[in-house]
């Protein structure tokens, strides 16, 4: 008996069945292939370079030894920087005691790329100005410690991140157990997502008006910042708790909770992202995670449910009541006591007046830490690798140059509209190594303009030394030969007359070279430079290190040449350091995130002009600052204090100049206007008080430099400049190289009746006659 042929409706529902099953399948595999490409994504990032991390750029360690000029008030001026706390006994990292003359100091430590300087207690005792004895509770091989250099800045992603990645074990008591009371108490037990929370989440969202709830994990929220957009949707939130769930798969709890701490986002300052714990303990209160107490572990885990709207800084009452909260969820769990909790209630928010982190103090000298690094390195591994970069910076010697900088300018301003646009430089250098130790590219905010390294300005009269170090090195001249200053009239070979006028519009007849350069007298200048010869002028210049362009017009001996103040920098560290060249740096060492250096940059020293006449000319310019144009230098410093410089002042008043030195320091300052208009100021009014300033507070070391042997101090007459003797009158003891020690004598030093002798008889019998 044969079967019936299956109906119409049962051939339909087979069909439906099929297609059904066809959808099924390729939803399932479809689904199974997007589920793939989410943990492909979700692995790949987790297990590569989870973050671009900034290269973080660093001034110069202090180094502390035993015997070492540092007094007890510059070292605290120094953990002030580092924002090192008192604490009796200094029992924890990152605190000092101070006692009478003696300092405990407890350091944080630090992994330099030669060796890790470990976390210890120090005591110090300070005597005349000195560390006179460095005790530690770790053995110094190498007898001196180094503090950890302080961040000046970073070198930033296109997205503007920042963080410093921290681990788990480095989190304070309670981070973790405040950050689990308050956003996922069931963390250790869920899969990545929450269906209790996402239900309460609902129904307080939709039963309490204005008042909303997250529902997201821990790990959900850790997907959110790292994988996904802001972007409110279904699809995004079906994405979140898929890849929430891969992630608790594929790894430990102990792993995400780590990325998390480093990821979460907990502020902005200007355009930049301020992501994880490590990062905001230093941006909120100027601290590494480690050492923060519990409140202010609270204020920051109360930052998670919005940094912006508990910004602590605009809404202080807002942060308050938050991290209240926190702590009450401590207690709550049974994380804390009572009396804990109500002591950490009564503690104020403390946080730091001026971010540091997430910041570039000193941005004019990053920049050129940029320009130096840009040649060797690709702008992403710079902003993406995690470098470190050790510059020479010395946040002491920037801070006094920027505080100089800007009350004098703001005092000069206040002068007159003349001055309304007045803007200043600051460059200082360590003058044996070339190591820069402060720039300031301008006044006020740092607009990419660095007038330091860009400005061209001309250099007025302190191209004078070079001409005074030609006749010196010539062995025809000493400070006390003589020179005349009258009127002087140079014929150009078109028939143009050029009559270069002192400053003060008055002739001052035959002087010696010491005089004319103390005073800065250009008809003096200019007619010992025409006697040498401009070519004789130009050959001393490019021995100094003048690259420029300069053809032998007389006008360049009163400085009729364009530099920046960074090349006058340069220029006057070879005549102020023995005549030896040290290429101005700003960077020691650049060491890649696993503490490798992968390039230093040695110290170069090159010998560019007889020590001997180096030397010589560092006494001509003392003169300028114990008699001359630079004295009132020494109405701020010690009279003590061995100082040499030069003014600077260009033509009709437009650029302001002082160059000089105070023992290793070499420093330059520069006034003007960015138009090039006047501003009536002399190298004297202008460039010395900023310079002085920086000086007064930083009280360097100032003492003479060592005397080569081919000079020696001479009894030279005054007014002829010839060799003389003690006691002879007239003489006068100046440095002389053995080119340059004159070879006629007075009579009285050849063997004559010494002059004062003379005298003396003559005024015996003048009574009797």
């Amino acid at each position: 008996m044969t079967k019936p042929a299956p109906s119409f409706r049962q051939r339909l529902k087979v069909l439906l069945l099929l297609i059904v099953m066809i959808v099924v399948l390729v939803v399932a595999v479809a689904g199974s292939a997007y589920v793939m490409r989410l943990d492909g994504i979700v692995r790949e990032k987790f297990e590569g370079g989870r973050w671009a991390i900034p290269a973080k750029v660093y001034a110069r360690p202090l180094v502390l030894r035993a015997d070492q000029r540092l007094s007890l008030s510059a070292l605290r001026e120094e953990l002030a920087l580092l924002n090192y706390r008192v604490m009796p006994g200094a029992i924890n990292p990152g605190t000092f005691d101070h006692q009478g003359d003696t300092l405990y100091l407890h350091t944080r430590g630090f992994a330099f790329s030669d060796r890790n300087e470990p976390a210890t207690l120090l005591r110090l005792r300070f005597r005349d100005g000195r560390l006179a004895e460095l005790a530690s509770t770790e053995r110094v091989g190498s007898g001196s410690m180094r503090l950890e250099p302080m961040v000046i800045g970073g070198i930033y992603p296109s997205h503007n991140e920042d963080r410093v990645l921290i681990q788990l074990k480095e989190a304070p008591p309670h981070l973790i157990d405040a950050l689990l009371a308050t956003e996922d108490q069931n963390f250790h037990n869920h899969w990545g997502v929450s269906p209790r929370g996402i239900l309460r989440a609902l129904w307080v969202n939709t039963t309490s008006g204005s008042v909303r709830q997250g529902g997201s994990t821990l790990t959900q929220q850790l997907v959110k910042n790292f994988y996904l957009s802001d972007e409110r949707s279904m699809r995004r939130k079906a994405n979140e708790a898929i890849m929430a769930l891969l992630l608790e798969w594929h790894y430990e709890k102990q792993e995400i909770l780590e990325a998390y701490l480093n990821e979460v986002n907990l502020g902005q300052q200007g355009s930049r992202s301020v992501n994880g714990f490590g990062l905001a303990a230093q941006f909120y209160f100027g601290l590494p995670l480690a050492e923060l107490d519990l409140p202010q572990v609270a204020l920051l885990v109360g930052l998670v449910k919005g940094p912006s709207y508990y910004n602590p800084r605009r809404h202080p009452e807002r942060a308050l009541e938050r991290r209240n909260v926190v702590l009450h969820n401590l207690y709550n769990e049974g994380r804390i006591s009572a009396p804990v909790r109500d002591a950490a209630l009564r503690q104020p928010l403390g946080l730091i007046d001026k971010p540091t982190a997430a910041t570039n103090l000193y941005p004019d000298f990053l920049d050129v830490v940029r320009r130096q690094l840009r040649d060797q390195y690709q702008a992403e591994d710079l902003s993406s690798q995690g470098l470190k970069i050790f510059t020479t910076l010395d946040p002491r010697v920037q801070n006094a140059a920027e505080s100089s900088l800007e009350n004098t300018v703001a005092e000069l301003r206040r002068q007159g509209r003349r001055l309304q646009g007045l803007e200043g430089v600051v460059l200082a250098a360590d003058g044996t190594t070339g190591e820069l130790r402060a720039l300031v590219g301008g006044t006020g905010t740092f607009t990419g303009y660095n007038r330091a390294v860009d400005a061209s300005r001309q250099v007025g009269s302190l191209l004078k030394p070079a001409i005074y170090l030609t006749a010196l090195a010539s062995g025809q001249y000493t400070w006390l030969s003589p020179l005349d200053d009258s009127a002087v009239d140079i014929v150009s070979d078109t028939g143009t007359v050029w009559q270069p006028q002192n400053y003060d519009q008055i002739s001052h007849g035959v002087v010696s070279l010491e005089t004319a350069l103390a005073n800065s007298y250009n008809q003096a200048a200019v007619r010992l430079g025409m006697t040498l010869s401009l070519p004789a002028v130009i050959n001393t210049l490019r021995q100094l290190g003048v690259s420029a362009e300069m053809r032998p017009y007389p006008s360049l001996l009163l400085g009729a040449l364009n530099q920046s103040p960074l090349e006058v920098l340069q220029l006057y560290q070879v005549m102020l350091s023995g005549g030896v060249r040290a290429p101005l740096h700003s960077i020691r060492d650049v060491v890649d995130a696993r503490g490798k250096s992968l390039q230093q940059f040695p110290i170069e020293r090159r010998q560019v002009i007889d020590p001997a006449d180096a030397y010589v000319l560092h006494y001509g310019l003392q003169q300028v600052m114990r008699r001359g144009t630079g004295a009132a230098a020494y109405q701020r410093l010690p009279s003590s204090a061995v100082l040499a410089g030069k003014t600077g002042t260009t033509n009709d008043a437009r650029d302001s100049w002082f160059a000089g030195s105070a023992g290793d320091l070499v420093a330059v300052v520069w006034l003007g206007r960015d138009d090039n208009k006047p501003v009536g100021l002399s190298g004297g009014s202008g460039a010395l008080p900023v310079w002085t300033g920086m000086m007064a507070s930083l009280q360097p070391l100032a003492l003479a430099p060592p005397m080569p042997a081919t000079v020696a101090w001479e009894w030279i007459d005054a007014e002829t400049g010839r060799l003389s003797a003690q006691q002879c009158a007239g003489a006068v003891r100046i440095p002389v190289s053995s080119k340059g020690r004159p070879q006629e004598m007075t009579p009285c030093a050849s063997g004559g009746v010494p002059a004062f002798i003379d005298d003396m008889v003559n005024g015996v019998l003048d009574i009797f006659r």
